[in-house]
């Protein structure tokens, strides 16, 4: 049947200039902590007109297994306020204003926590929680609106990221994935999607690539310090060329991004003394690629920030 009204006309999310995307379509790859981190590397970029750093947020899609309360250090934090006019209002930590479906489930009464509550709802319920945490927060900070939004999305291709791909303006999406074949599989049919949808593909990011190893020398591995864990990023690279989409990084695998995480701090907040010594040079290589994510990610969405 036809739909009525005609096609659905995406529209901008209120108080926000530019929207990014971090998904994948296969869970368990680091794209939350990717998603997270990289909304911290973008608020240390400045705007080149005002010389001002970026406004940026960061909103959980993930209404069934939100993480960004944990990455951010918000589980304990308590449901958001309201505005006069209803809009929920963002919870802050470490300057960065955020928004998740982890902040608006009940408590249970054993545990006073939300760790073990579970979001048991079908199509249509998941669909109108998504449409009022895309449409009902107030970005504004102080008076203005964010630069960017980074979404992180759930894992698949079912309600919400269709929600969000059809209802809004996305300027671009970074997509995340390691480097074996079953996580690549369900990357290619994220992208598939992203694609009917008309969601630009800023590029890929590999996690994971490689470990860079601190007791090895370049007699012992054939890649100077650098040892595949998960597989060779041979197959990652061939699918970006043939799928015509730019890679952004392949950043190694670090130890102490996994403690971070859990104890609610991006990793650039980690002290640099830590990051270099205790992580073997691969903090430093980390940071440094995600700097650059940051980097060629802003430089591809910013185009007319009235726009």
């Amino acid at each position: 049947m036809p739909r009525r009204g005609g096609p659905i006309v995406k529209r901008n999310i209120p108080n926000v200039r530019k929207v990014i995307a971090v998904a994948s379509g296969k869970g368990g790859v680091g794209k939350s902590t990717i998603a997270v981190n990289l909304a911290f590397s973008l608020s240390g970029l400045k705007d080149p007109l005002t010389l001002t750093r970026l406004r940026v947020g960061i909103l959980d899609l993930d209404v069934f297994g939100p993480s960004v309360p944990t990455l951010m250090g918000l589980q304990n934090s308590g449901e958001p306020e309201l505005t006069p006019a209803g809009a929920l209002r963002p919870l802050i930590n470490h300057g960065l204003p955020t928004m998740s479906m982890g902040y608006l489930l009940p408590r249970s009464a054993e545990t006073d926590s939300t760790d073990d509550t579970a979001v048991v709802w079908r199509g249509l319920m998941v669909q109108k929680a998504v449409q009022q945490l895309l449409f009902d927060v107030d970005w504004s900070q102080n008076g203005g609106p964010l630069d960017v939004l980074v979404v992180d999305m759930p894992p698949g291709t079912g309600d919400v990221p269709l929600t969000l791909g059809q209802l809004v303006k996305v300027d671009g999406a970074v997509i995340v994935s390691t480097p074996q074949n079953v996580a690549l599989a369900d990357v290619k049919k994220g992208i598939s999607m992203f694609r009917k949808v008309s969601v630009p593909i800023t590029g890929l990011v590999l996690n994971n690539s490689y470990y860079l190893c601190p007791t090895c020398s370049s007699t012992t591995t054939s890649h100077s310090h650098s040892q595949y864990l998960f597989g060779s990023p041979d197959h990652f690279r061939e699918t970006a060329n043939r799928l015509k989409i730019p890679i952004l990084a392949e950043l190694p695998l670090v130890p102490g991004l996994s403690a971070s995480g859990d104890s609610g701090m991006p990793y650039g907040l980690v002290e640099r003394q830590k990051r270099e010594t205790g992580d073997s040079g691969g903090g430093k290589v980390w940071i440094e690629e995600m700097e650059g994510v940051a980097a060629k990610v802003w430089k591809s969405v910013k185009g007319e920030m009235g726009s």
